[in-house]
């Protein structure tokens, strides 16, 4: 007894340190140490013992942080064994290991494999904590989250209604949990064009944050950032800087100046200024959000990525193809490693190196990239999703620009076709 209190003792410990580290975003530290605590408990408490399975489960989220699938794949399905057999197949402890592994699967773009797996979370959530406790909203969350990107909003939106009224009554309505869900269902009306209906949601949220944990919160730049993304889709970048500015300081202050946190603030700002064609502001905070992202979580990690892709992006707005194409196939290069090459990353990063080489006039080698991108998103996302029309545009531009209308008018047709349906005719 006396060698399993020590053993607590030093889990808790190593726990504390490895969220200290996670938390600082200095990911590859912490997975040592917690693999130091899955060894700990394994010979302290056995390796079917519940305290293994949450360790497995915190050791997945790691890699999963870092993008790395392959390693936290089995580390969830193993976690989410012991758990079954150490406590039944019912208890709460299943759901959050279920939802993790069905979050890994979303972040590949599976969502064949993550439905099933949110359902049955929030199934257990429901059957375990009631149908109307704080975790069956988060479960909620997951699932209508998954729908979000699938393109199907009317199945979406319920769900989130239903997770803020939970929230609502059993937190509260200025809990920070409560504003989440409000971000939530605003952020799906952005996805569905709806502007009108997110804004005093979106508003909502920064009051609440803002009033429960304090203006320079990190929970308060998001909210913030938010609102000032609101502005921009609604073509009022004048109005959104000020909010984009604000949350940078924020993070900068309360996260440190190279905090992951702190460049997406970079980036915000930067597309700002990229959008008004000031690429002289916007060019050295590309630059040092992709350096940030280089050093954590890595050059080889998603948001990497998106950093190199903007800073490609804004290269091609100035005309200045020999330092986009470079930087266009890195992010390709990156997606098919980190994601797979059948992934909806993958052919983001394949539409936009054919936008680069259709706009230099290079069809033979555009076309192929855009056919490959189309067929990964009608796979991957269906052919009806918002993602589907967009490459079908892009598509339909080139022929345009060949002067191969017949090629180009079905295209366009079925883009607005899906558009029309998912979005609405006005």
């Amino acid at each position: 007894m006396a060698d399993q209190k020590d053993a607590f003792a030093k889990l808790s410990s190593l726990n504390e340190q490895a969220s200290k580290l996670y938390q600082a975003g200095k990911f590859n530290e912490a997975i040592s140490i917690v693999e130091e605590a899955v060894e700990l408990s394994e010979k302290a408490f056995g390796s079917g013992h519940p305290n293994t399975a949450g360790l497995l489960n915190n050791l997945a989220e790691l890699y999963r942080s870092l993008s790395n699938y392959a390693k936290a794949e089995p580390l969830y399905q193993r976690a989410l064994k012991i758990a079954e057999e150490a406590l039944g197949p019912d208890h709460p402890a299943i759901a959050t290991t279920l939802n993790n592994l069905a979050l890994l699967y979303h972040s590949l773009g599976d969502y064949v494999k993550a439905a099933p797996l949110y359902q049955r979370a929030l199934e257990i959530d429901e059957k375990a904590l009631g149908p109307d406790h704080p975790e069956t909203a988060a479960a909620l969350n997951n699932l209508a989250g998954l729908y979000r990107d699938m393109g199907d909003y009317a199945k979406a939106e319920p769900l989130y209604q239903r997770a803020l009224k939970i929230n609502e009554e059993a937190l509260g309505p200025d809990h920070p949990h409560t504003a989440d869900a409000v971000n939530h269902l605003a952020l799906l009306y952005i996805s569905m064009g709806d502007y009108a209906k997110a804004e005093p949601f979106f508003q909502r949220a920064l009051k609440t944050t803002e009033e429960a944990l304090g203006p320079d919160h990190p929970d308060t730049a998001t909210a913030l950032n938010h609102l000032a993304l609101l502005n921009r889709s609604m073509g009022d970048d004048a109005k959104a800087q000020p909010f984009f500015q604000r949350a940078l300081e924020i993070r900068e202050k309360a996260l440190g100046p190279d905090h992951p946190d702190t460049a997406t603030a970079l980036s915000n700002l930067a597309e700002l200024y990229r959008s008004l064609g000031d690429s002289a502001r916007a060019e050295p905070l590309f630059q040092r959000a992709l350096k940030i992202r280089e050093k954590a979580p890595g050059p080889d990690h998603p948001d990497t990525a998106r950093a190199v892709n903007n800073l490609a992006a804004l290269y091609r707005d100035m005309s200045d193809y020999a330092k986009a194409e470079p930087l266009y196939q890195r992010v390709l290069k990156i997606a098919e490693k980190t994601s797979g090459p059948d992934h909806p990353d993958t052919a983001m990063a394949l539409n936009n190196l054919a936008t680069l080489y259709s706009s230099l006039g290079d069809y033979a080698r555009a076309e192929p990239l855009f056919q490959r991108s189309l067929k990964i998103r009608e796979e991957a996302l269906g052919p009806d999703h918002p993602h589907t029309a967009r490459v079908l545009n892009d598509l339909a531009e080139m022929y345009r620009s060949m002067g191969d209308h017949a090629r180009a008018k079905p295209l366009y047709q079925r883009a607005l076709k899906i558009e029309e349906k998912t979005l609405g005719s006005e």
